[in-house]
This record gives structure tokens, sequence and C-alpha cells, in this order.
């Protein structure tokens, strides 16, 4: 027989409400749905049932009992949020998950007790289930039984962990009433006109009976009384993100009391993430405007990571250059994760930095430095000198085998590029040059000198020089370039690679030879 455990959140919606508000535990706290005369309290916490407050009371009385109750509107993005939460639990016991509803999901855990061998290995699957929720700011009640209604009402017991075993499942469910199969009221007149209260009562009619007098409504009732479930579970496909979002109570117009309410939820969402062994590489937050709209932005991190601190950081500066246009009432965080990059460390090779740690220290800088300024340069795909690009830093693992070198390599020259370039003083021999040195293509450098205060002192006659090398790109923009290179030797021995622009005729050391 199949098993299956039901991970169940009690009173879902204060649950949900104190996940995002962990300052009203231990408070006497009550969520309200519905306005004026019709609002009604939806779950109150135990504080505010211990001085009479009720599920079920209208606003009004409950103010009348208790004065001081802290009352809060039902929040659905505070509630989407923490079921996400209780949904990627499940996703660590099976991966047959499905979705039940907002405060319950299945999981088949066939074969998952043989990870705690004894005769209590599904309790202790189940406590694992309820630490591991705990540690996303749910506290639920776990059980496991052989069918779906047994795991429902198995883990709806008062008891935080419940297991049915195995052939059990018909004595668990003899005394409970015909009303928690959830039949319809033609279905229900019919047993009670038939003096069935119970399910046991319903488990012992004849199955050929039940059938002819009830069609297969009455038969899949039946069925479920005796504690089968034919049915398989239907599993889930996960949403490629996490969300994390509350609905504030006031309108919020100061960067401080927004950045607390952005680092709680991104918190959350870097607890989710470490759990499932994933990190953040792109967060979307989404802030609702008062009295309308929203102000939407992005921040993607360098290499993925679980650094919430670091990643508020960079949030407070994204929010610091380009505040919010209008009070916030609503904040929603999505984060979209991917694998950390993962790297065998050598035992005899130089150290190398873990793959988590390299990432963290990619966050922090991009919090310091801000968005696009973190990464590996990359030479641009174009003609002109010296172009790069910044690319995401991911450097491929090392080798496993370190390479033999068979043959000496020759030595080569290397040019170390001169950023900005160096400007220069430079004095040209236009002797060779027809019509009386009135083609500037044909002048060649025979000294240089750099001005005072320069980056770099560059002084001398030169002794050999190669070219030019004509080079012309972006005519067709607004800021077309048009140089002429010439590779230099000097009289102290060092090698220069040179430009002139020819629009405005300045020179500019490049780059140095080494």
């Amino acid at each position: 027989m199949s098993r299956i455990a039901a991970l169940f959140v009690p009173l879902f919606p204060l649950a949900a409400l104190l996940r995002s508000n962990p300052g009203l535990a231990g408070q006497p706290v009550a969520v309200c749905e519905g306005s004026g005369a019709a609002a009604r309290l939806a779950a109150v916490s135990r504080p505010a049932r211990k001085v009479g407050v009720r599920t079920g009371m209208s606003l009004a009385q409950a103010r009348a009992i208790f004065p001081d109750l802290t009352v809060r509107g039902r929040d659905p993005v505070s509630e989407r949020s923490a079921h996400e939460a209780l949904l990627e639990v499940a996703d660590g016991l099976s991966p047959c998950v499905e979705d039940a509803a907002n405060d319950l999901v299945l999981a088949g855990v066939d074969g998952m007790e043989r990870l705690f061998p004894g005769p209590d290995g599904e309790a202790e699957l189940a406590t694992l289930a309820r630490r591991a929720a705990a540690k996303l700011g749910l506290f639920i009640r776990a059980g496991i039984a052989g069918s779906r209604l047994a795991a429902r009402l198995a883990a709806r017991h008062p008891a935080t962990v419940t297991i049915v075993a195995a052939g059990d499942e018909a004595a668990f469910l003899a005394p409970l009433p015909i009303g928690v199969l959830d039949p319809t009221s033609r279905l229900e007149q019919r047993l009670r006109r038939w003096g069935i209260a119970t399910l046991g009562e319903l488990a012992r009619l004849p199955a050929p009976d039940v059938v002819r007098r009830l069609g297969a409504e009455g038969e899949r009732a039946h069925r479920a009384a005796r504690g089968e479930d034919p049915t398989p579970l239907v599993p889930r496909h996960p949403e490629p993100v996490l969300t994390e979002g509350m609905a504030l109570e006031w309108p919020v117009l100061t960067l401080e009391p927004l950045m607390l309410t952005i680092g709680e939820l991104t918190g959350r969402l870097m607890r989710r993430l470490d759990a499932a062994g994933a990190g953040c590489t792109l967060l979307e937050i989404e802030l609702e405007l008062e009295p309308g709209g929203a102000d939407r932005r992005e921040i993607r991190l360098p290499a993925p990571s679980t650094d919430a601190r670091a990643l508020g950081a960079i949030v407070r500066l994204d929010l610091e250059s380009g505040p919010p246009q209008a009070p916030v009432v609503g904040v929603r965080c999505t984060a979209h994760p991917d694998r950390p990059r993962r790297a065998q460390l050598t035992l005899f090779g130089a150290p190398e930095i873990p793959p988590s740690e390299l990432a963290a220290v990619l966050a922090r800088a991009t919090a310091r430095l801000g968005p696009g300024r973190v990464g590996s340069p990359r030479v641009a795909n174009t003609h002109t000198p010296g172009a790069v690009e910044v690319v995401s830093f991911d450097p491929p693992p090392p080798p496993k085998v370190r390479p033999v070198r068979r043959h000496r390599s020759p030595g080569l020259l290397a040019v170390r590029t001169l950023r900005p370039p160096v400007p220069l003083e430079v004095i040209v021999d236009e002797s060779d040059c027809p019509n009386g040195g009135t083609s500037p293509a044909r002048t060649r450098p025979v000294s240089l000198r750099s001005p005072a205060g320069a980056a770099l002192h560059i002084q001398g006659l030169i002794r050999v020089a190669s070219g030019p090398w004509q080079y012309e790109a972006g005519w067709w923009s607004e800021t077309p370039m048009d140089r002429e290179y010439w590779d230099v030797e000097v009289s102290d021995g060092r090698l220069y690679r040179i430009f002139r622009d020819r629009p405005a005729g300045n020179w500019y050391a490049d780059g140095v030879y080494d």
C-alpha cells in the first residue's frame, strides 16, 4: 500500500500574517476578512482565544470583548508566499507532491522511511519536515497514512505528528462523521435517512448495494471510508521562481522602513534558496504605489548567491539612486534561482576559493560599486583597439590534470595598454612629404615627450618608427574615430605604441611593450 504524508498549517491566514510580521508573535491578534458590518474574524491567535475571542465573530463583537485586540486584514501576497514555502518543504520529502489547498499539501513517501531505520522511521521523517518548515517561518502538523483522506485528517489531529499504521486506516476513520468526506448535499441527506452518521457505519455497508443505490459518487465515498485510495497523487510542476511579499499597514514614504520590509522579504527568500541548494541571480522588486501604479526594478548579481546582507546593500543603492515617486503600500520580491557554481577542491595544488565564498565576495563588491560594475573583461567584437566589455564572472573549473610543457615557447612581447591614453608632444619630420609637407599621412615622428604631471614619463628621440597604420571607425556615428598608429623605439630602449588623432592633430601614447 502507498504511503502519503500530509503537511497542514493550522490557522493559515494567521500563520501567513505572523510569518510576515514576526513582531506580532505572542500577542492577541486576529485576521479579519470582509468590511463594515460584514467583517468577520477568519483566524484568532491563542492569546486572543484565552480572553474569549473566537473565529467567526464579528469585528464589533471581538472589540467589545477585548478592546486591545490587534486586527489585520487578510494578506493574499503573504499567504501565497507561505503556501510556496510549504510546497518547498514537501519537495524536500518527495519528488511527487500534490497541491491540495493553501494550507495543505500531500507528498508520496513510499520507501522514504528507509532513511530512518526502525519502527519510528515515518515519525522521524515527519519531524524532519516540521523542522524544515520552522526554518522557513511555518509551524505545521504532519500526518502519514495509506490514503489521502486518512493522511489529511491525521495532519489535522491536535498532535503535531500523527502516524496511521498501514492497514489501520479504516479503524482510524471509523468514529469520524461523514461530513469529513465533503459529500454533496444529496448524498449526505440520503445517508442521514439511512441512519449513517459515521464513516465506520458507511464502511460496513455491502459495496455492491452502495454502488447500486448511490452510483459512482457513493462508491467513491464508500472506498474512502474503508481507507482505500485507488487514484495516484497528481504531481505539481513547481514554478522556476520564488516569491515573497506583503501588504503594508500604512503607506511608507521614507527609505528606512521600506528597506526593513525588503530586508525581511529577501532574508526569507535567501533561506528558501539555501534550503533548496540554489542561489539568486536576479531579484525582481515590485512596489505597489498609492493611489495606483507600481514601481518595478531588477537587481542582477554577478554570481548565484544567498548573501542577504550584500543583496540588501545593492537594493539600497538602487533605491537611493531612484526612489519611488509615490508612497509604497505593498512590496513583492521575486528571486530567480540558479545552481551555484561547483568545483572540486584539489588536495595537492594551490588552494582555491570555495564557490560559495566567491559568490558572496562578488555580491559584496557589487553592493559597493553598483550594479553592472563587477565582472570579467572580455575583448569586444569590434575593430577598435583595446575595446573591452564586462561579462559575468564565471571562471572555468581548474583542470583535473596539470598540463606538461614539452617545448619551451619563444619569448613574446606583451603590450600594457594605457587607459586613458597619455598625451604626447611629438616632433615630426615632413621632409619626405610631397607638395611641401601638405600630406600629413607621410609625416614621421622623430622625438616625443609627455607633458609635466602626466601619468607616465616618456621622453627621447625615436630610433625606429614602424607605420603608419590607418584606423577609421564609426564614421556613421556622432563620435567617429580616425587615427594613425605607430610602433616606435625610443633612445632609452623602450618600445611604445602611439597614435595621432587625425581630425584634431593630437598625439597620444596608447601602450607600452614589455
